[in-house]
């Protein structure tokens, strides 16, 4: 299958380590793809529910991915989220092509692109982590309910259907927060004079312009590889939001993987994140 080159691409909100991960779907994305820098925007590794005895070995083969973009000349930028906290302590750390920082911001053609996870907005993260994190518990645990119903669904000749999408856009509350983040997010990249904002956190793929009394910006957001399945790419000065399951399950063919020779398991990944349970 022939790659496509890329400027820039951004994913986010990949939560490897849990059930909810769709690691084999992202891992033929990035096969897919030839990018000149990957930005990886928060939560990718989900310390906060990091267990040993679940990480399959297709989520192993994207951080094998990963790995093999960076030897291979792709700039990758690891920004930090909050299910990836821990990593904060090493921010500004570079590693020949990897760079793991809080917050990037890059010149795109002459314009600048603020680039953070964001959950530094969320109040329960920065109120009462406990509760985030039992939230997380059942957000996982909702995925998998909902990955039952679905396989019954298909078995029947019906369409998928999403639980948390469900809930997320028939509660008010959701949705004012949805709202509430995005035109924060804009805010304060018009009021920094920003071309662009982008984000992940909440799950809702995004492009959208937003204004204030100040000017106006571009709001992204890259979405998940949980359930929307989803990232961001820029390139010939335009950004486009990629959906995996609407754009390009039938292109891509599963079994087209690169077998280079790294050295990825479970113990060292848990060593290099000081993983301590």
């Amino acid at each position: 299958m022939k790659k496509r080159t890329v400027e820039l691409v951004v994913i986010s909100d990949v939560h490897l380590g849990t059930f909810g991960c769709q690691a084999k779907e992202l891992l033929n994305y990035l096969n897919s793809i030839k990018p000149k820098k990957l930005i990886l925007n928060g939560d990718i590794i989900d310390i906060w529910q990091f267990r040993k005895r679940y990480f399959p070995k297709s989520h192993l083969k994207v951080i094998k991915k990963i790995i093999n973009f960076a030897s291979k000349g792709t700039e990758v930028i690891y920004v930090t989220g909050n299910h990836d906290e821990m990593l904060r302590k090493f921010s500004d750390t570079e590693m020949g092509n990897f760079k793991l920082v809080d917050k990037v911001v890059l010149e795109l053609d002459d314009k600048k692109a603020w680039i953070f996870h964001g959950d530094v907005f969320d109040a329960s993260i920065q109120n009462a982590k406990w509760l985030a994190k039992l939230g997380g518990w059942g957000y996982d645990l909702l995925i998998l309910l909902n990955q039952c119903i679905n396989w019954f669904l298909v078995k029947m000749g019906k369409d998928k259907f999403s639980l948390s999408k469900k809930i997320k856009n028939s509660v008010k509350k959701a949705v004012k927060y949805i709202n509430d983040f995005e035109q924060v997010a804009a805010e304060l990249a018009i009021d920094n004079e920003y071309h662009y904002v982008v984000c992940g956190h909440i799950h809702q793929p995004q492009i959208v312009k937003k204004t204030s009394k100040n000017g106006s910006c571009l709001y992204l957001n890259s979405g998940d590889w949980i359930e929307n399945l989803t990232a961001l790419e820029y390139d010939n000065k335009e950004w486009k939001l990629i959906n995996y399951q609407k754009e390009m399950e039938m292109e891509i063919d599963s079994n087209t993987e690169e077998n280079e020779d790294l050295d990825i398991s479970i113990e060292n990944l848990q060593a290099s994140f000081l993983l301590k349970r």
